[in-house]
């Protein structure tokens, strides 16, 4: 059993801000897996499917971004899903635009959902695909993760988000680590 999660704030004001990269990644998997996510007890939009023979569980956390932990804790204790089990995208400012960067451990980095997430599972020790947004370039951060992209960054940003989605249906049936050596960069 997989649990691929995409962090993002929930609302049609957030829908295309770089801070819900991982919203849009999430909607491009359950697009190629021929998914639909529908409201769950989780405090998220839940989607469930069978890839290669693994149940695979998609969550969108609807608790808005710091507080992601809530979810994701509440859906793995649910269905008793282990941490090795677990894969959570998210906008990266420190990634480059239209590039992916896959880890299988670390610190938040600054991110507060992963932040949450950390607090609320006890261990950093997951696996993760940040999708690059740009950087801030000295703007306010809560400003630039809430802005929308211009035209030209969108079509860039998109190219990170199909790498994002393929390389987590990589990952439901490839060890991460194969899955990290062909997508890291792209």
């Amino acid at each position: 059993m997989k649990l691929i999660v995409g962090l993002g704030n929930p609302g049609k004001e957030y829908e295309n801000t770089r801070h819900n990269a991982g919203y849009k990644t999430m909607d491009e998997i359950a697009e190629k897996l021929n998914l639909s996510f529908s409201v769950s007890k989780f405090k998220g939009l839940v989607a469930k499917g069978n890839y290669k023979g693994e149940t695979v569980y998609l969550l969108k956390p609807t608790t808005f971004m710091n507080l992601s932990g809530e979810a994701v804790h509440a859906i793995m204790d649910f269905y008793r899903i282990d941490i090795k089990d677990l894969l959570v995208i998210y906008d990266d400012k420190d990634t480059e635009l239209g590039k992916i960067r896959l880890r299988r451990q670390g610190s938040a980095g600054g991110q507060n959902g992963i932040k949450n997430i950390i607090a609320h599972l006890h261990t950093q020790e997951f696996d993760r695909i940040r999708v690059g947004i740009g950087s801030n370039n000295g703007k306010n951060m809560a400003d630039f993760v809430l802005s929308n992209f211009s035209k030209d960054e969108k079509e860039t940003f998109m190219v990170a988000v199909k790498n994002a989605a393929d390389a987590a249906i990589e990952s439901i049936t490839t060890p991460f680590d194969k899955v990290m050596n062909k997508y890291n960069g792209k």
